[in-house]
């Protein structure tokens, strides 16, 4: 299946569009959405009401033909329940024969992936960071990244080479220059493989797949990356597979079994439609890590800080802008673990 172009991407996402419209290019640009003052409310609402119309339309089109409805990507089950609706065509499953949560139907891979290569991104657009852009952020995932280092360094899981998946600008690439001799990563996004280097490490643009085949390293982590993987029993063998005997891989993802999930219910921000394809609890991710044949699986903190206006954001409320970037530590939002890879 092809991958849309960047004029197919505004349909597929456009229920997203809604609600954070803040990348949006008017596709019309003869229209008088695209001449701010240069045309009466009137012809801007007329025009409003034509292009919601035809948009989706285009998004039934779209979504339909790109939409696949998958067994539990972690056990192969086709038992499920459906514990959760979102917008659209998008429910949130349950396998209830081994408890993952998992998006049903879903966006077809060869889709996302060329969302995730698309600048808008880290920038705010419909798909990615719509709240509030991966720079503004950058404080807070700072001040989150250096409290994982020392979590990892107080169990004895740094130093040597390390492997980040899913590197993002590399913020945690940049921070870990005292833990690590060496520093790898990937990154799906061109552009923040590109501000990802400025930190002095070697970032490949793509997947693992992008690591050589011969490249072993000390410590490979991938955080907010698991949620996102279509097959995830193979993305970790294959972690594994660039891991030195006896080492350890690092998981951490967005918590559904957490809190802050139970009290918001489907109001929950981490339901994010259609990028995050899987839900874990602790149960689900070291079940996962043992499947794939990781040893001596065990429980990480990992408390996260965001920035306070984007906490606002997520219940439709403005803070001032010299507060909108202090750091709040948001208990019960990830879970994360860590096993060691087999010295076979």
């Amino acid at each position: 299946m092809r991958a849309p172009t960047d004029f197919d991407l505004a349909p597929i996402f456009a229920p997203a569009l809604f609600s954070s419209h803040k990348s949006w290019t008017c596709r019309a640009r003869n229209s008088s959405l695209c001449k701010v003052g240069a045309a009466s409310p009137q012809e801007r609402n007329r025009d409003l009401t034509r292009w919601r119309r035809i948009t989706f339309e285009e998004t039934d089109a779209n979504v339909s033909a790109n939409l696949e409805y998958p067994a539990c990507p972690l056990c192969g089950s086709d038992r499920r329940q459906l514990p959760f609706r979102l917008h659209g065509p998008y429910r949130v499953a349950r396998c209830t024969a081994c408890g993952l949560y998992y998006l049903y139907p879903r966006l077809a891979e060869s889709a996302i992936q060329h969302a995730y290569r698309q600048p808008s991104y880290y920038e705010g657009g419909a798909c990615g960071y719509s709240d509030a852009s991966y720079i503004a952020q950058e404080s807070a995932l700072r001040a989150t990244f250096k409290r994982l280092l020392y979590n990892l360094a107080k169990r004895g899981l740094t130093g040597g080479q390390l492997l980040e998946i899913g590197c993002g600008y590399g913020y945690l690439l940049d921070e870990a220059r005292l833990f690590f001799d060496r520093r790898v990563g990937t990154e799906f996004s061109p552009q923040g493989a590109e501000i990802a280097r400025t930190t002095g490490a070697d970032v490949f643009v793509g997947g693992i797949e992008q690591i050589p085949p011969d490249a072993k390293f000390d410590c490979v982590v991938a955080t907010q990356v698991i949620e996102h993987v279509y097959q995830p029993l193979l993305f970790v063998q294959r972690l594994a597979d660039h891991s030195k005997p006896g080492v350890h891989i690092v998981l951490a993802t967005t918590d559904i079994g957490g809190v802050l999930r139970k009290l918001m219910g489907h109001r929950w921000p981490s339901f994010k439609v259609p990028e995050h394809v899987l839900y874990f609890d602790y149960q689900t991710l070291s079940s996962l890590m043992r499947r794939a044949v990781l040893s001596d699986v065990r429980r990480l903190p990992y408390p996260h800080a965001f920035p306070l206006g984007l906490i606002a954001a997520k219940f439709g409320l403005r803070v001032p802008p010299l507060f909108a970037r202090v750091h709040v530590w948001v208990p019960a939002t990830t879970v994360a673990a860590y096993g060691r890879v087999s010295n076979a």
